[in-house]
């Protein structure tokens, strides 16, 4: 049968030259019973992480997940269900956040039925990690827990008139040596300023000091904990380096930055920064089915993936092909600010007693909404997963080049006038060559991304672990590693991201302690993918890409950009 392509689915011993034989027997038989005794330790304690297990929240950009993993990485339950995107206005993009809290309860109800019914009883859930959206920004009501408008999440561009103003500051220029993000429409600083100007709901909090801000980890651990009630108010320091509001030396907010903003801290509750693994400092569940598990671990979704793939060691990288792409590359315990385009970031930090590791990071807007859009405003097929199909019905993209700029380009290029073209289109050109364009459009990206990072951190990465749902795409991923030139590696279990706050989860509670100890987590039945075409060809090919990229500048003029 065919595979759908987007299914979300030696023993040593020193013996010395003058050693009796007996002795040398005697010896071996030991070594052999310790290596024995060794082996069933080993597969003693597999079996006991088969029956102890962590539940993982995954709130993402257009859906909610509620997967339980047992402690060898396996999902034994899950339920997701998608939730509404509202778009009142060109280039808005908001969200209700009270369907967002009411989507993580339905999700962990219905994921509880199924694990109940396969015999297992709530007690045997130790603990839960969260892992949702990044930048997305949340305003509500510190005193009655209500929100005070939807949230902005962070593919929104309302801002970009906000942006360019807030560059011709004093000061601008420095930022990002102090936080990594450059000022774009991107971090939800910008987001909160915005609304500050012009919601009067969040205006009027914000003078009364009743304005709670946070992004969707906070919002949710905030209504998890009880809401009012709780009053517990904390992220991690992954989701808070995406704020522009904390300094990635000291992992607190630095006055500097609120300065910048204009932020009164007298005025408004920002949550408290903390670990990304924590036995105590998110609460627990004071709620449903889950009521009173421990919540021991807080991730932004691409560092949860990126701990999810095990990416602990420097040097190492993973590309999520979700809604957009996003390419983390591991760089180690202390941040490198990029003079390439790129985000300084933190990848985790998994406990406090340990460092916090670091990640360059490269984000490619659309990835997956380009299938969307083929699927919602072009009529290609009814159902994405069909997309891979329809790239399959040609050899190759028929010279088209499709810059999907909806909203600009992020990394590294960070074009704001820029829209979506396609270029090369004749008339013999079908719908195949557009969905085969669609997918070469992020692998293009993500070859500039990987560009940027090999020149910021000196070295060439030599493999790209991958997840998300374009991933799933054979053809995507063989497209992709001719792009970049080095093998593609696929895992078969692909909730990567949800693995990662889970894995983060049983940090906190001493599952694991070290991380060589999760060597073989979701190595299992890998897909590789490598180059089938030569480095001149591949060349080529990004060498069409980088023209149509720079004819795609300036579609968009001041003005227009300012009533957007």
């Amino acid at each position: 049968m065919r595979r759908n392509p987007f299914d979300m689915s030696d023993l040593d011993a020193e013996i010395e030259d003058n050693q009796p034989q007996h002795e040398i027997n005697i010896d071996a038989h030991q070594s052999f019973d310790g290596h024995r005794s060794l082996l069933q330790d080993e597969e003693n304690r597999k079996d006991n992480l088969k029956d102890r297990f962590i539940g993982a929240i995954d709130q993402g950009t257009t859906s909610t997940r509620f997967i339980i993993f047992d402690c060898t990485g396996n999902p034994v339950a899950k339920y997701q269900m998608e939730y509404r995107q509202i778009h009142e206005h060109s280039g808005w993009h908001e969200q209700d956040p009270l369907e967002m809290v009411d989507s993580v309860y339905t999700c962990i109800e219905e994921a509880m039925k199924t694990f109940l019914a396969l015999g297992h009883d709530k007690s045997d859930i130790e603990a839960i990690g969260i892992t949702s959206q990044r930048e997305t920004t949340l305003c509500w009501d510190w005193e009655s827990g209500e929100p005070l408008c939807y949230s902005i999440a962070w593919p929104d561009t309302r801002t970009k008139g906000l942006v360019r103003e807030l560059k011709t500051h004093k000061g601008a220029d420095g930022l990002k040596d102090i936080c990594g993000l450059p000022l774009s429409t991107y971090p939800s600083s910008v987001s909160l300023l915005w609304l500050l100007r012009n919601n009067e709901h969040v205006k009027h909090a914000y003078e009364e000091g009743r304005l709670a801000f946070g992004t969707v980890d906070s919002w949710l651990i905030y209504n998890l904990n009880g809401g009012p009630e709780g009053r517990h108010h904390v992220t991690d320091v992954t989701n808070a380096s995406r704020t522009m509001f904390m300094n990635l030396e000291t992992l607190d907010y630095d006055q500097r930055l609120l300065d910048f903003f204009g932020l009164d801290r007298k005025k408004i509750r920002l949550p408290k920064i903390i670990p990304s693994s924590d036995p105590d400092g998110f609460g627990y569940i004071r709620s449903g089915p889950l009521d009173g598990v421990p919540i021991t671990s807080c991730l932004g979704d691409q560092s949860a993936a990126l701990v999810g793939h095990c990416m602990f060691s420097p040097g190492t990288a993973k590309n999520t092909y979700g809604t957009g792409c996003f390419l983390l590359y591991n760089v180690g315990d202390k941040p490198v600010i990029s003079t390439h385009g790129l985000l300084g970031t933190v990848g985790f930090q998994l406990g406090k007693n340990r460092k916090p590791v670091y990640a360059l990071e490269g984000s490619v807007a659309v990835a997956g909404s380009g299938v969307s859009f083929l699927m919602n405003n072009m009529g290609f097929f009814r159902d994405s997963r069909k997309v891979s199909d329809l790239a399959a019905s040609v050899p190759d993209s028929g010279g088209c080049v499709f810059v999907t700029a909806f909203s600009g380009l992020f990394a590294p290029y960070w074009i704001d006038d820029a829209k979506g073209t396609i270029f090369g289109i004749t008339q013999h050109t079908q719908r195949g060559h557009i969905a085969r364009a669609t997918m070469e459009a992020a692998c293009y990206q993500t070859k500039a991304i990987l560009d940027a990072m090999e020149q910021d951190s000196g070295h060439k990465l030599t493999e790209l672990a991958v997840d998300g749902g374009m991933s799933n795409s054979d053809i995507c991923m063989q497209t992709q590693a001719d792009i970049i030139q080095i093998p593609v590696e696929r895992p078969a279990m692909h909730e990567t991201t949800a693995l990662g706050a889970a894995i983060a989860a049983g940090f906190a509670i001493d599952i694991w302690r070290e991380f060589d100890e999760l060597e073989d987590m979701n190595r299992a039945n890998r897909t590789s993918f490598t180059p089938v075409i030569d480095a001149e060809q591949s060349g080529k090919m990004y060498k069409q890409w980088s023209k149509a990229v720079d004819m795609s500048r300036g579609w968009v003029n001041t003005s227009e950009m300012e009533e957007e």
